[in-house]
């Protein structure tokens, strides 16, 4: 389903809402205004506009199908910490070369970036300081090539769950790259306690990454 079919699912104030998306910055404003969800359930971007809840994959989707309605290409970025922590999902998007990004996230850093970073790595490396666990680890580690969500396009990830594992697993499977060296790690400090409690401002602790 491309957007004109998901578009023909809406009704009037549904269709309404979407015509105020003109910005990715009003893209990120909806997203910042749901739940954040902590159910281990994925919905896809029908669900999210109704059910007003998601966590960052199916903010990433939302977002991506939402870009593409400003004439960008659905693409999301998986962004992969240590064993210590969750990835974390973008929706990633160009303007005049530049990229930027738009997510939902559960914690403050790891939502939108203005599109100023001149390569993809440039912009995942803008997360790196504001990406950390419970107990204060940086763990950002790499990421994923883009993954091109119109290649599921014939699947109805706009409207139905059912493809959504899917693409969960397609992220896994892509390209990754590395961002640190070993001796690099080793030397990380811990977030310092303003960040910490900065980036854990709004977050809802049910959702956190549960270390042992």
């Amino acid at each position: 389903m491309e957007a004109q079919g998901f578009e023909a699912l809406l009704n009037r104030e549904e269709r309404a809402l979407l015509a105020t998306f003109t910005t990715p910055a009003g893209i990120q404003a909806f997203l910042d205004g749901i739940a954040y969800s902590t159910e281990p359930i994925y919905r896809c971007p029908l669900r999210v506009l109704r059910e007003r809840t998601g966590h960052c994959f199916d903010g990433a989707l939302f977002a991506a199908a939402m870009l593409r309605r400003l004439g960008q290409r659905p693409l999301i970025v998986d962004m992969l910490p240590n064993e210590r922590d969750d990835d974390h999902v973008l929706a990633v998007y160009r303007v005049d070369g530049y990229w930027g990004a738009v997510a939902k996230s559960n914690f403050a850093g790891l939502r939108y970036r203005e599109p100023v970073y001149r390569s993809l790595r440039e912009l995942i490396m803008s997360y790196f300081e504001v990406y950390f666990n419970v107990n204060g680890e940086k763990t950002l580690r790499g990421y994923t090539t883009p993954l091109d969500l119109s290649a599921f396009d014939a699947r109805d990830w706009l409207a139905s769950d059912e493809p959504l594992e899917a693409i969960a697993d397609r992220l896994g499977e892509i390209r990754h790259f590395s961002l640190l060296t070993p001796a690099m790690v080793a030397r990380l400090a811990p977030v310092d306690v303003r960040s910490y409690q900065a980036g854990l401002q709004g977050s809802n602790p049910a959702g956190l990454f549960k270390l042992e």
